[in-house]
Formats: structure tokens, sequence, C-alpha cells
């Protein structure tokens, strides 16, 4: 693997990764406090101060070197504003795999951002760092990141029957994975 790598703005064709600054409170507060944005995510919807201790804690993750680390750059649109999150977390070294996973806006659903930033990440995860395989792991009824993971060319791997207690209730946990293999089959 070609470790430590250190994050630096990454362009798309209409979407830039930069980190989350606090610049980005009001809109990352109109994205994470939102309950029905964050629905399948780990967390109840975030308060300004939640968002402020959270943009804190992101910003401060800037390089992949060991198993845990992660990055979380905002997803901005062509004219810079934040529409989104993205998450990168190299999950082991020695099996040369990482996790990914992003979050949206309601405006910015269904135009394709999340599907060009994580195919930025799946570049960066195969053809910078050496990574064998990318996964993501998502509540199945969360039909638009299932599709997203089907656009990346990411198989749907396993389907874990309630096996998390999230926000009152048994949940389900699908997994979707690509390896580096099938990365640049498809894109040859």
């Amino acid at each position: 693997m070609n470790l430590p790598w250190h994050f630096a703005p990454l362009r798309g064709e209409r979407v830039t990764l930069d980190l989350v600054s606090t610049d980005d409170v009001e809109a990352l507060s109109a994205i994470q406090g939102d309950p029905a944005i964050v629905r399948y995510m780990l967390y109840e919807a975030r308060s300004r101060e939640q968002v402020v201790a959270a943009i804190e804690r992101d910003s401060a993750h800037n390089s992949l070197e060991k198993a845990g680390d992660y990055v979380q750059p905002a997803i901005r649109d062509a004219d810079g504003q934040l529409v989104g999150t993205l998450y990168f977390k190299l999950a082991s070294t020695d099996d040369r795999t990482a996790e990914i996973g992003w979050l949206l806006s309601a405006s910015a659903r269904g135009k394709g951002y999340a599907t060009e930033s994580a195919d930025i990440f799946l570049r960066v995860g195969f053809e910078e760092l050496g990574l064998h395989r990318i996964y993501a792991e998502l509540d199945p009824r969360n039909e638009a990141s299932a599709a997203v993971c089907a656009r990346l060319g990411m198989r749907h791997e396993a389907h874990l029957r309630e096996n998390m207690w999230l926000k009152g209730e048994w949940v389900d946990t699908a997994i979707y994975a690509i390896l580096e293999q099938d990365y640049r089959r498809i894109r040859a």
C-alpha cells in the first residue's frame, strides 16, 4: 500500500471534495439536523453544536496511514456549495480494505453527486493507495444508496438480518463491495 496518504482537494466534472470547515456549519447543520436525511445513518439528527463538534473532529482527519484512519470531506457542487459529505475509512492495511459512505442534502439527491464523489475515491483507493477491496455498509431500505453502489459496479455481497439495534428498532445491514480487479475491468 502507498501510505501515508494526505488529503488534498479532489475535483470531478461537477463536484469538488475538500475538508469541511467552520464556514460549513449552516449548510451541514441543515443536512445532519434533518431527521429524514439522517434516517439511515448511525446517529440521530444533530444539533448545531453537535455539527460544530463533528466539523472540528472530522477536519482534523486529513490523512490515511493505519487501520481506523478516515477522511470525511465535503462534497461541493459546481458553485462551491456544500451538498453533502463523503466518508472513507481505512479498514485494514493487512487486507488492503477501506469503507466508503456518503450523505447528501435532500436538494442534491438524484443528481449524481454521490456517484461521482464515490467514484473519485474508488480511483484514489485503487490507483493511489493500492487497495484490494472497498465496501459500503448501509440500511437496505436506503434504495438510493444501494443504487449508487450498483452504478459504481459494487456487488451486493451480504444481507445481515436484524444485526443492529438502532433508533429503537432492529435493522438489517446490506454490504456492497468492489474489488480492485473488478474496478479495473469496468474502467477498461
